[in-house]
Protein backbone atom coordinates (compact mmCIF):
# COMPACT_ATOMS: atom_id res chain seq x y z
CA UNK A 1 0.00 0.00 0.00
CA UNK A 2 1.23 3.48 -1.01
CA UNK A 3 2.30 6.34 1.33
CA UNK A 4 3.00 9.44 1.27
CA UNK A 5 6.44 11.23 3.11
CA UNK A 6 6.70 14.75 3.85
CA UNK A 7 9.87 16.66 5.22
CA UNK A 8 7.82 19.74 6.73
CA UNK A 9 9.26 23.52 6.71
CA UNK A 10 9.35 24.62 3.32
CA UNK A 11 7.39 27.79 2.52
CA UNK A 12 4.63 26.75 -0.43
CA UNK A 13 5.77 29.44 -3.71
CA UNK A 14 4.50 29.93 -7.02
CA UNK A 15 1.36 28.44 -9.36
CA UNK A 16 -0.48 25.48 -8.65
CA UNK A 17 -3.73 24.10 -10.74
CA UNK A 18 -6.89 22.52 -9.91
CA UNK A 19 -8.21 19.80 -11.18
CA UNK A 20 -11.73 19.21 -12.23
CA UNK A 21 -14.39 18.98 -9.22
CA UNK A 22 -14.77 15.07 -8.47
CA UNK A 23 -18.01 16.18 -6.40
CA UNK A 24 -19.48 17.16 -9.93
CA UNK A 25 -18.19 14.53 -12.02
CA UNK A 26 -19.33 11.87 -10.27
CA UNK A 27 -23.21 13.00 -11.02
CA UNK A 28 -22.34 13.93 -14.00
CA UNK A 29 -21.03 10.71 -15.14
CA UNK A 30 -23.74 9.55 -13.52
CA UNK A 31 -26.18 11.22 -15.97
CA UNK A 32 -25.10 9.93 -19.15
CA UNK A 33 -27.34 6.92 -18.01
CA UNK A 34 -30.09 9.09 -19.01
CA UNK A 35 -29.75 9.33 -22.96
CA UNK A 36 -28.66 6.92 -25.31
CA UNK A 37 -26.69 10.05 -27.16
CA UNK A 38 -22.46 10.45 -27.02
CA UNK A 39 -21.90 13.08 -24.50
CA UNK A 40 -18.45 14.44 -24.61
CA UNK A 41 -17.06 15.62 -20.89
CA UNK A 42 -13.90 17.74 -20.26
CA UNK A 43 -12.20 18.45 -16.76
CA UNK A 44 -12.80 14.77 -15.50
CA UNK A 45 -10.29 14.31 -12.90
CA UNK A 46 -8.26 10.96 -12.69
CA UNK A 47 -9.48 10.06 -9.60
CA UNK A 48 -10.05 6.40 -7.88
CA UNK A 49 -13.80 7.48 -7.58
CA UNK A 50 -14.15 8.21 -11.37
CA UNK A 51 -12.55 4.87 -12.10
CA UNK A 52 -14.90 2.98 -10.08
CA UNK A 53 -17.90 5.22 -11.83
CA UNK A 54 -16.36 4.63 -15.42
CA UNK A 55 -16.07 0.62 -14.58
CA UNK A 56 -20.10 0.63 -13.12
CA UNK A 57 -21.29 2.54 -16.41
CA UNK A 58 -19.21 0.22 -18.32
CA UNK A 59 -20.65 -2.14 -16.47
CA UNK A 60 -24.46 -1.14 -17.12
CA UNK A 61 -23.48 -0.56 -21.18
CA UNK A 62 -22.00 2.45 -21.54
CA UNK A 63 -19.17 2.80 -24.13
CA UNK A 64 -16.24 5.15 -22.57
CA UNK A 65 -13.18 6.18 -24.59
CA UNK A 66 -10.65 8.96 -23.16
CA UNK A 67 -8.25 11.14 -25.43
CA UNK A 68 -6.18 14.12 -23.93
CA UNK A 69 -8.11 14.39 -21.27
CA UNK A 70 -11.66 14.47 -22.84
CA UNK A 71 -13.99 11.61 -22.07
CA UNK A 72 -16.65 10.55 -24.75
CA UNK A 73 -19.62 8.58 -22.79
CA UNK A 74 -22.08 6.99 -24.98
CA UNK A 75 -24.91 4.49 -23.03
CA UNK A 76 -26.87 3.52 -26.35
CA UNK A 77 -28.78 0.86 -24.78
CA UNK A 78 -28.99 -0.05 -20.55
CA UNK A 79 -27.69 -3.70 -20.07
CA UNK A 80 -27.45 -3.79 -16.69
CA UNK A 81 -29.82 -2.19 -14.11
CA UNK A 82 -27.73 -3.94 -11.37
CA UNK A 83 -24.79 -1.75 -9.44
CA UNK A 84 -23.38 -4.25 -7.46
CA UNK A 85 -21.64 -4.00 -4.05
CA UNK A 86 -18.18 -5.14 -5.11
CA UNK A 87 -18.48 -1.88 -7.44
CA UNK A 88 -19.87 0.52 -4.83
CA UNK A 89 -19.02 -0.57 -1.41
CA UNK A 90 -15.97 2.43 -1.88
CA UNK A 91 -18.00 4.84 -2.61
CA UNK A 92 -20.91 7.30 -1.55
CA UNK A 93 -21.66 8.47 -4.61
CA UNK A 94 -22.86 4.85 -6.38
CA UNK A 95 -26.14 6.06 -5.08
CA UNK A 96 -26.48 8.79 -7.89
CA UNK A 97 -26.89 5.79 -10.35
CA UNK A 98 -30.34 4.88 -8.92
CA UNK A 99 -32.57 8.44 -10.15
CA UNK A 100 -31.16 7.67 -14.20
CA UNK A 101 -31.74 3.78 -13.78
CA UNK A 102 -35.52 4.48 -12.71
CA UNK A 103 -35.88 7.26 -15.28
CA UNK A 104 -34.71 5.17 -17.90
CA UNK A 105 -35.07 1.97 -17.37
CA UNK A 106 -38.22 1.60 -15.35
CA UNK A 107 -36.26 -0.29 -12.82
CA UNK A 108 -32.43 -0.91 -10.65
CA UNK A 109 -31.21 -2.96 -8.24
CA UNK A 110 -28.24 -1.11 -6.65
CA UNK A 111 -26.39 -1.81 -3.88
CA UNK A 112 -26.38 0.34 -0.05
CA UNK A 113 -23.05 1.79 -0.57
CA UNK A 114 -20.41 2.35 0.77
CA UNK A 115 -17.54 5.48 0.88
CA UNK A 116 -15.61 7.13 3.88
CA UNK A 117 -16.29 6.47 7.62
CA UNK A 118 -17.70 10.20 8.25
CA UNK A 119 -21.24 9.20 9.94
CA UNK A 120 -24.37 8.04 8.91
CA UNK A 121 -25.84 9.65 5.33
CA UNK A 122 -28.88 8.33 5.15
CA UNK A 123 -30.98 7.38 1.85
CA UNK A 124 -34.13 7.70 2.74
CA UNK A 125 -34.73 10.39 1.61
CA UNK A 126 -33.94 9.64 -2.14
CA UNK A 127 -36.17 6.69 -1.76
CA UNK A 128 -39.36 8.20 -0.44
CA UNK A 129 -39.06 11.54 -3.28
CA UNK A 130 -38.93 8.46 -5.81
CA UNK A 131 -42.06 6.60 -4.63
CA UNK A 132 -43.81 9.88 -4.64
CA UNK A 133 -42.88 10.05 -8.33
CA UNK A 134 -44.70 6.67 -8.59
CA UNK A 135 -41.48 4.14 -8.21
CA UNK A 136 -41.94 1.29 -5.66
CA UNK A 137 -38.87 0.56 -3.30
CA UNK A 138 -38.29 -2.56 -1.80
CA UNK A 139 -34.68 -2.91 0.20
CA UNK A 140 -33.43 -7.03 0.34
CA UNK A 141 -30.19 -8.28 1.38
CA UNK A 142 -29.02 -5.27 1.24
CA UNK A 143 -30.03 -3.96 -1.97
CA UNK A 144 -32.15 -1.17 -3.52
CA UNK A 145 -34.97 -2.27 -5.83
CA UNK A 146 -36.67 0.16 -7.34
CA UNK A 147 -39.25 0.02 -10.25
CA UNK A 148 -41.77 2.48 -11.70
CA UNK A 149 -43.79 2.14 -15.34
CA UNK A 150 -43.12 5.81 -15.54
CA UNK A 151 -41.73 8.18 -13.21
CA UNK A 152 -44.36 11.40 -12.93
CA UNK A 153 -43.74 14.88 -12.08
CA UNK A 154 -44.05 15.54 -8.14
CA UNK A 155 -43.44 18.20 -5.29
CA UNK A 156 -40.67 17.10 -3.25
CA UNK A 157 -40.11 18.32 0.09
CA UNK A 158 -36.59 17.51 1.87
CA UNK A 159 -36.86 17.35 5.69
CA UNK A 160 -33.36 17.98 5.08
CA UNK A 161 -31.19 19.71 2.27
CA UNK A 162 -29.10 16.73 0.65
CA UNK A 163 -26.46 17.15 -1.88
CA UNK A 164 -26.89 13.89 -3.58
CA UNK A 165 -30.57 13.56 -3.13
CA UNK A 166 -31.53 16.66 -5.05
CA UNK A 167 -28.74 15.59 -7.69
CA UNK A 168 -30.65 11.84 -8.20
CA UNK A 169 -34.33 13.74 -8.29
CA UNK A 170 -33.25 16.08 -10.24
CA UNK A 171 -32.31 13.64 -12.85
CA UNK A 172 -35.08 11.38 -12.41
CA UNK A 173 -37.29 14.59 -12.87
CA UNK A 174 -35.49 14.83 -16.44
CA UNK A 175 -37.37 12.02 -18.18
CA UNK A 176 -40.82 11.85 -15.96
CA UNK A 177 -43.77 13.36 -17.11
CA UNK A 178 -44.91 16.50 -16.02
CA UNK A 179 -43.54 18.72 -13.51
CA UNK A 180 -41.21 18.12 -10.57
CA UNK A 181 -40.50 20.22 -7.73
CA UNK A 182 -37.52 20.23 -5.17
CA UNK A 183 -38.44 22.34 -1.96
CA UNK A 184 -35.59 22.34 0.42
CA UNK A 185 -33.27 21.41 -2.26
CA UNK A 186 -29.07 22.05 -1.31
CA UNK A 187 -27.09 24.73 -3.03
CA UNK A 188 -24.15 23.45 -3.76
CA UNK A 189 -21.99 24.48 -6.99
CA UNK A 190 -21.94 20.88 -7.98
CA UNK A 191 -25.59 20.85 -8.23
CA UNK A 192 -25.68 24.07 -10.53
CA UNK A 193 -23.01 22.61 -12.60
CA UNK A 194 -25.01 19.16 -12.86
CA UNK A 195 -27.90 21.13 -13.71
CA UNK A 196 -25.85 22.92 -17.11
CA UNK A 197 -25.14 19.63 -17.74
CA UNK A 198 -28.46 18.48 -17.78
CA UNK A 199 -29.69 21.57 -19.79
CA UNK A 200 -27.26 21.40 -21.89
CA UNK A 201 -28.62 17.90 -22.63
CA UNK A 202 -32.02 19.86 -23.43
CA UNK A 203 -33.62 19.19 -20.17
CA UNK A 204 -35.48 21.99 -18.67
CA UNK A 205 -34.28 22.53 -14.93
CA UNK A 206 -34.90 26.04 -13.49
CA UNK A 207 -33.36 27.53 -9.69
CA UNK A 208 -30.47 24.83 -9.41
CA UNK A 209 -28.40 26.65 -6.98
CA UNK A 210 -31.40 27.70 -4.52
CA UNK A 211 -33.20 25.48 -2.43
CA UNK A 212 -36.44 25.71 -4.89
CA UNK A 213 -35.65 23.79 -8.27
CA UNK A 214 -38.33 22.71 -10.98
CA UNK A 215 -37.79 20.47 -13.42
CA UNK A 216 -40.45 20.17 -16.50
CA UNK A 217 -40.03 16.52 -18.04
CA UNK A 218 -39.01 15.76 -21.41
CA UNK A 219 -39.20 12.56 -23.42
CA UNK A 220 -35.46 12.17 -24.35
CA UNK A 221 -32.05 14.29 -23.89
CA UNK A 222 -29.53 15.05 -26.89
CA UNK A 223 -25.67 15.00 -27.45
CA UNK A 224 -23.65 17.80 -25.86
CA UNK A 225 -20.06 18.54 -24.74
CA UNK A 226 -19.39 20.18 -21.29
CA UNK A 227 -16.45 20.90 -19.15
CA UNK A 228 -16.64 20.19 -15.71
CA UNK A 229 -16.42 22.90 -12.78
CA UNK A 230 -13.10 23.40 -10.96
CA UNK A 231 -12.69 21.44 -7.54
CA UNK A 232 -13.77 23.93 -4.87
CA UNK A 233 -12.33 21.76 -1.58
CA UNK A 234 -9.33 21.13 -3.38
CA UNK A 235 -8.71 24.92 -4.33
CA UNK A 236 -9.41 25.45 -0.47
CA UNK A 237 -7.03 22.47 0.75
CA UNK A 238 -4.11 24.78 -1.44
CA UNK A 239 -5.51 28.14 -0.26
CA UNK A 240 -4.72 26.64 3.64
CA UNK A 241 -1.47 24.92 2.31
CA UNK A 242 -0.20 28.08 1.47
CA UNK A 243 -1.24 29.87 4.20
CA UNK A 244 -0.15 26.76 7.00
CA UNK A 245 3.31 27.14 5.35
CA UNK A 246 3.53 31.08 5.25
CA UNK A 247 3.80 30.52 1.36
CA UNK A 248 2.51 32.44 -1.24
CA UNK A 249 0.94 30.69 -3.78
CA UNK A 250 -1.04 31.53 -6.95
CA UNK A 251 -4.18 28.69 -7.20
CA UNK A 252 -5.13 28.59 -10.55
CA UNK A 253 -9.26 27.74 -11.39
CA UNK A 254 -9.82 28.83 -7.79
CA UNK A 255 -13.36 30.79 -7.95
CA UNK A 256 -13.63 32.81 -5.46
CA UNK A 257 -17.62 32.68 -5.89
CA UNK A 258 -17.69 29.22 -4.79
CA UNK A 259 -15.21 29.96 -1.71
CA UNK A 260 -16.73 32.98 0.13
CA UNK A 261 -16.85 31.17 3.88
CA UNK A 262 -13.34 30.10 3.14
CA UNK A 263 -11.67 32.86 2.22
CA UNK A 264 -13.52 34.56 4.97
CA UNK A 265 -12.13 32.41 7.56
CA UNK A 266 -8.79 32.71 6.19
CA UNK A 267 -8.41 36.56 6.26
CA UNK A 268 -9.39 36.54 9.88
CA UNK A 269 -6.80 33.81 10.43
CA UNK A 270 -4.25 36.21 8.84
CA UNK A 271 -3.66 34.95 5.21
CA UNK A 272 -3.63 37.52 2.67
CA UNK A 273 -6.27 36.48 -0.44
CA UNK A 274 -6.53 38.24 -3.12
CA UNK A 275 -9.23 37.24 -6.14
CA UNK A 276 -8.78 37.40 -9.65
CA UNK A 277 -10.58 35.95 -12.36
CA UNK A 278 -10.11 32.23 -12.69
CA UNK A 279 -7.52 32.34 -9.77
CA UNK A 280 -6.61 33.38 -6.24
CA UNK A 281 -3.72 34.35 -4.34
CA UNK A 282 -3.16 33.31 -0.87
CA UNK A 283 0.03 34.71 1.31
CA UNK A 284 0.59 33.59 4.18
CA UNK A 285 1.34 35.11 7.54
CA UNK A 286 0.88 35.06 11.31
CA UNK A 287 -1.76 32.48 12.05
CA UNK A 288 -4.43 33.64 14.43
CA UNK A 289 -7.21 31.19 15.87
CA UNK A 290 -10.64 31.88 14.32
CA UNK A 291 -13.88 29.65 15.60
CA UNK A 292 -15.72 27.56 12.52
CA UNK A 293 -18.71 25.78 12.23
CA UNK A 294 -19.78 23.84 9.28
CA UNK A 295 -22.73 24.29 7.25
CA UNK A 296 -24.70 23.51 4.47
CA UNK A 297 -23.43 26.04 1.03
CA UNK A 298 -23.06 28.79 1.25
CA UNK A 299 -21.60 28.22 4.69
CA UNK A 300 -18.29 26.86 5.21
CA UNK A 301 -17.73 23.49 3.78
CA UNK A 302 -17.24 20.45 6.21
CA UNK A 303 -14.93 19.11 3.40
CA UNK A 304 -13.14 21.95 4.42
CA UNK A 305 -13.28 21.31 8.29
CA UNK A 306 -10.39 18.63 8.63
CA UNK A 307 -7.88 21.14 6.28
CA UNK A 308 -8.86 24.55 8.84
CA UNK A 309 -8.09 22.23 11.84
CA UNK A 310 -4.95 21.54 10.79
CA UNK A 311 -4.03 25.30 10.16
CA UNK A 312 -5.51 26.11 13.55
CA UNK A 313 -3.21 23.58 15.38
CA UNK A 314 -0.89 26.47 14.96
CA UNK A 315 -2.69 29.75 15.53
CA UNK A 316 -1.56 32.15 18.21
CA UNK A 317 -4.78 31.12 20.21
CA UNK A 318 -7.77 29.08 21.02
CA UNK A 319 -10.01 28.08 18.70
CA UNK A 320 -13.52 25.97 18.34
CA UNK A 321 -14.47 23.74 15.43
CA UNK A 322 -17.70 22.81 15.46
CA UNK A 323 -18.86 20.39 13.21
CA UNK A 324 -23.04 19.80 12.13
CA UNK A 325 -22.96 18.08 9.02
CA UNK A 326 -21.48 14.42 10.13
CA UNK A 327 -21.17 12.87 12.92
CA UNK A 328 -17.89 10.92 12.80
CA UNK A 329 -15.75 13.64 11.22
CA UNK A 330 -13.06 13.79 14.16
CA UNK A 331 -11.70 10.83 13.15
CA UNK A 332 -8.28 12.94 12.24
CA UNK A 333 -7.96 14.34 15.89
CA UNK A 334 -6.32 11.71 17.51
CA UNK A 335 -3.47 11.82 14.12
CA UNK A 336 -3.01 15.28 14.79
CA UNK A 337 -2.67 14.92 17.96
CA UNK A 338 0.51 12.51 17.24
CA UNK A 339 2.24 15.31 15.36
CA UNK A 340 1.76 17.38 18.66
CA UNK A 341 -1.52 19.53 18.64
CA UNK A 342 -3.78 20.07 21.47
CA UNK A 343 -7.17 19.09 20.88
CA UNK A 344 -9.76 18.39 23.17
CA UNK A 345 -13.49 16.97 22.01
CA UNK A 346 -16.50 18.37 23.65
CA UNK A 347 -19.04 16.44 21.32
CA UNK A 348 -19.38 18.10 17.94
CA UNK A 349 -17.03 20.74 19.05
CA UNK A 350 -13.54 20.37 19.15
CA UNK A 351 -11.46 23.16 21.23
CA UNK A 352 -7.85 23.42 19.53
CA UNK A 353 -5.30 25.39 21.36
CA UNK A 354 -2.63 26.63 19.00
CA UNK A 355 0.88 25.20 19.43
CA UNK A 356 4.27 26.94 18.15
CA UNK A 357 5.04 23.77 16.10
CA UNK A 358 4.15 20.16 14.93
CA UNK A 359 6.56 17.71 14.41
CA UNK A 360 6.59 14.67 12.52
CA UNK A 361 4.93 11.20 12.83
CA UNK A 362 3.65 8.56 10.88
CA UNK A 363 0.05 9.01 11.06
CA UNK A 364 -2.67 6.90 9.35
CA UNK A 365 -5.47 8.65 7.33
CA UNK A 366 -9.05 7.74 8.23
CA UNK A 367 -10.95 9.33 5.26
CA UNK A 368 -10.52 11.72 2.09
CA UNK A 369 -10.16 14.91 4.12
CA UNK A 370 -8.78 13.64 6.95
CA UNK A 371 -5.94 12.47 4.65
CA UNK A 372 -5.57 16.04 3.43
CA UNK A 373 -5.02 17.39 6.96
CA UNK A 374 -2.41 15.31 7.59
CA UNK A 375 -0.52 16.11 4.84
CA UNK A 376 -0.86 20.09 5.10
CA UNK A 377 -0.11 19.31 8.84
CA UNK A 378 3.15 17.61 7.57
CA UNK A 379 3.95 20.08 5.53
CA UNK A 380 4.49 22.57 8.16
CA UNK A 381 5.66 19.81 10.84
CA UNK A 382 9.23 19.75 11.84
CA UNK A 383 11.15 16.51 10.60
CA UNK A 384 9.35 13.58 8.36
CA UNK A 385 5.72 12.86 8.15
CA UNK A 386 4.27 9.50 6.45
CA UNK A 387 0.97 9.47 6.05
CA UNK A 388 -0.43 6.01 5.72
CA UNK A 389 -3.78 4.48 3.91
CA UNK A 390 -3.30 7.26 1.36
CA UNK A 391 -6.01 5.57 -1.01
CA UNK A 392 -8.62 7.38 0.79
CA UNK A 393 -6.42 10.83 -0.84
CA UNK A 394 -6.84 9.15 -3.96
CA UNK A 395 -10.37 8.93 -3.98
CA UNK A 396 -10.38 13.01 -4.16
CA UNK A 397 -7.03 14.55 -4.86
CA UNK A 398 -5.64 14.32 -8.39
CA UNK A 399 -1.75 13.92 -8.44
CA UNK A 400 -1.69 15.95 -5.08
CA UNK A 401 1.68 15.29 -3.84
CA UNK A 402 3.32 16.24 -7.50
CA UNK A 403 1.50 19.46 -7.60
CA UNK A 404 2.54 20.35 -4.02
CA UNK A 405 6.16 18.81 -4.89
CA UNK A 406 6.06 21.62 -7.97
CA UNK A 407 5.73 24.76 -5.69
CA UNK A 408 8.55 23.71 -3.12
CA UNK A 409 7.04 20.84 -0.98
CA UNK A 410 9.11 17.95 -0.10
CA UNK A 411 6.74 15.11 -0.78
CA UNK A 412 6.77 12.06 -2.13
CA UNK A 413 5.21 8.84 -2.79
CA UNK A 414 6.53 5.65 -1.81
CA UNK A 415 4.92 2.53 -3.76
CA UNK A 416 4.03 -0.37 -1.61
CA UNK A 417 4.44 0.94 1.06
CA UNK A 418 3.25 -1.06 4.54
Amino acid sequence: MDKIVIQGGAPLIGEIEVSGAKNAALPILAATLLSSEPQTLLGIPKLMDVATTKKLLQRMGAEISEQEGVHSVQVKTIKSCEAPYDLVKTMRASILVLGPLVARCGEAHVSLPGGCAIGARPIQLHLTALEKMGAEIKIEHGMIHAKAGKLKGAKIYFDLPTVTGTENLMMAATLAEGTTTLENAACEPEITDLAQFLNACGARIEGAGTDRITIQGVAALKRASYRVMPDRIEAGTFMIAAAITKGDLVIRHGRAEHLASVIEKLRAAGATVTEEKDLLRVKGGAVHAVDVKTLPYPGFPTDMQAQMMALMSISDGLSVVTETIFENRFNHVAELRRMGAEIRLEGNHAVIKGVQKLSGAPVMASDLRASASLILAGLVAQGETEVLRIYHLDRGYERIEEKLSKVGASIRRVKGAA
